[in-house]
């Protein structure tokens, strides 16, 4: 199965966010931002100039710049191309081949790209955490919170949270920060994740906390 073409559609707003459960408070003295596969290859799929293509990019670039700001690190998770099928395991028959071996498709959308100082770590199944070194880096920075962005809302955004949840790390899932095949399995995500894992949030949420 191919990557959907994304139709447009609006990016949720405050009015549109879900009830979370729980009251957890983002704080960059506690906290890693997690730029998910915020690559060409799945960016291809949105419309550009349309949301919620822009600001999903625009977002995500603030919060990096606040993290770098306030001394938080960055991660980035990016699958790399032209897996093997040994690689690819089951996602091979859920989503084919994935990215092709193609540099410029593999590479990060330059309007959000790491900068130095920043990890990027190898992205190998839904979750950021699963065949990468991610949970001892975060351990080895004191981290105990996560704020994920990227793509795509429903599969890798919402499993990494919940995966951040049974290791007992505080997620922040950023509503207008993620992006998905559409509007419906967008809020859908975050409906399940302020329900199960995490607290669904906003950008400028997270930016006027002290």
């Amino acid at each position: 199965m191919a990557l959907p073409a994304i139709s447009p559609y609006p990016m949720p707003g405050e009015d549109a966010l879900p009830a979370n459960r729980v009251d957890w408070t983002p704080d960059f003295s506690r906290a890693a931002v997690l730029v998910h596969d915020l690559q060409n290859y799945f960016l291809g799929a949105f419309t550009p100039g349309a949301s919620p293509r822009t600001e999903l990019l625009a977002n995500t670039a603030r919060l990096t710049e606040e993290a770098r700001r306030r001394g938080a690190p960055v991660f980035y998770s990016a699958q790399p191309g032209g897996q093997s099928p040994a690689e690819r395991g089951l996602q091979q028959d859920f989503w084919g081949p994935g990215l092709p071996d193609d540099p410029q498709l593999a590479a990060i959308a330059e309007e959000v790209a790491p900068r130095e100082g920043d990890t990027v770590l190898p992205k190998w199944k839904y979750s950021a955490f699963v065949r990468s070194p991610f949970a001892e880096q975060l351990r080895a920075a004191g981290r105990d919170q996560l704020i994920v962005c990227g793509v795509y809302a429903h599969i890798g955004v919402l499993m990494t949270a919940a995966d951040a949840w049974m290791r007992d790390i505080e997620a922040f899932v950023v509503a207008d920060a993620v992006a998905d095949f559409s509007e419906r399995e967008h809020h859908e995500a975050l409906r399940w994740a302020a329900g199960r894992c995490a607290v669904v949030t906003t950008t400028d949420r997270i930016l006027t906390k002290d």
